[in-house]
């Protein structure tokens, strides 16, 4: 079975929608004009480039395309010929889809040829919010648009740092201190005077648990204990998500042992996969966002609250994208938007959208 691939141009010139392959036009016009010397004349091609390139098909596809006889014109072979029908068949049954596609990928391209779009590129931990910005972006501000990938915490400001993207999505406890676990783990990837934090939202992470918490889980304490003789089953993120970090600096504050709770070492991509994990019944209880758990139809314990930030380097600031973002954060809808997902809440009103200080953020530093 061979396979397929499909490439495309950029031209300016209008022309219809087609899918060609080189060795159809090539079998067409040697076919057409009776011979190799004809055809490459009619394609505008030299004699040897269109017989080595008739040569290298026959090797690639394992058959013979032409037929030469002493005295006759060249014509196609059977496997030639129904190359050529498998083309016309194909061309005829995919016209529609073939301009469908033609037509997507321009609207695509349309906006890097278009001067007043703008295009983010937001490397971001898990977020539910984030994903219903890209929408609003859509609909709101339709010269602005985010591309998101969603990663860890720290693989976000890392991928910033090494400049596949131009901003970042993280988060940290409110009111996070100096010498806990999370200043070791972002402290050196953050530098004041380098990166710029802008205001986004406060959310609430805790359990999701079954519907109707029928393990009566109230806390991270209770998942070192049994219920009816059997331990509770956690379903954890991996190292590196804002929510692992979280979690690891609830348990040292409370003074727990993470090696006491079954399935610590049991990790899921996203906010989303945990609360299947629990739905599915593969686990108990799991750490993450009041959305994730009101979407999964699940229970919720929450335990803190936490500010999610986005933050750029200072150069990027005066980037028209990044312009762009801040006046939608800043919008009347965005914010009314933003109220009504289940555990959100604007981190400060007057601080959405707004550049905020590093230091007052995340105060690990100190000045004299």
């Amino acid at each position: 079975m061979h396979r397929l691939q499909f490439h495309y141009t950029l031209s300016k010139n209008v022309s219809p929608a087609t899918v060609r392959n080189p060795l159809i036009d090539l079998l067409q016009a040697v076919s057409s004009e009776g011979s190799i010397s004809a055809g490459a004349r009619q394609l505008g091609l030299s004699y040897r480039h269109v017989w080595g390139e008739l040569k290298r098909w026959e090797i690639e596809l394992g058959g013979e395309l032409l037929i030469w006889e002493k005295g006759q014109s060249a014509r196609l072979s059977e496997f030639g010929s129904k190359l050529m029908w498998a083309e016309r068949q194909a061309q005829a049954r995919l016209a529609p889809q073939i301009e469908a596609l033609r037509a997507e990928l321009e609207r695509s391209f349309a906006v890097a040829f278009d001067d007043a779009s703008h295009v983010v590129t937001l490397y971001a931990s898990h977020d539910d919010a984030l994903s219903q910005l890209r929408e609003a972006a859509i609909t709101q501000s339709a010269d602005l648009h985010l591309d998101i990938r969603f990663t860890g915490s720290v693989d976000a400001i890392r991928a910033l740092n090494e400049g596949r993207c131009v901003m970042a999505g993280f988060h940290t406890l409110e009111n996070i201190g100096k010498n806990t676990l999370t200043e070791r783990i972002y402290k050196p990837l953050l530098k004041p005077g380098l990166h710029k934090i802008i205001g986004f939202a406060s959310r609430t992470q805790g359990l999701m648990v079954a519907s109707d918490n029928p393990l009566k889980i109230t806390g991270l304490a209770d998942l070192t204990q049994t219920r009816a003789g059997k331990s509770i089953r956690f379903a954890n993120r991996a190292l590196g998500t804002g929510t692992r970090v979280i979690l690891d600096e609830l348990l040292a504050a409370a003074a727990l042992n993470a090696a006491d709770i079954t399935g610590y070492n049991h990790t899921e991509p996203s906010h989303a996969a945990v609360a299947h994990a629990v739905l599915s019944g593969q686990a108990d209880a799991g750490l993450g966002i009041e959305a994730s758990a009101v979407q999964a139809g699940l229970g919720f314990v929450p335990l803190v609250k936490e500010n999610y930030h986005l933050v750029c380097l200072k150069s990027a600031l005066e980037q028209p994208g990044i312009v762009a973002l801040q006046a939608l954060l800043r919008s009347p809808q965005w914010q009314t938007k933003l109220a009504t997902i289940p555990g959100y809440t604007n981190r400060v009103a007057s601080q959405t959208g707004e550049v905020l200080s590093l230091s007052k953020v995340l105060p690990w530093w100190s000045y004299r």
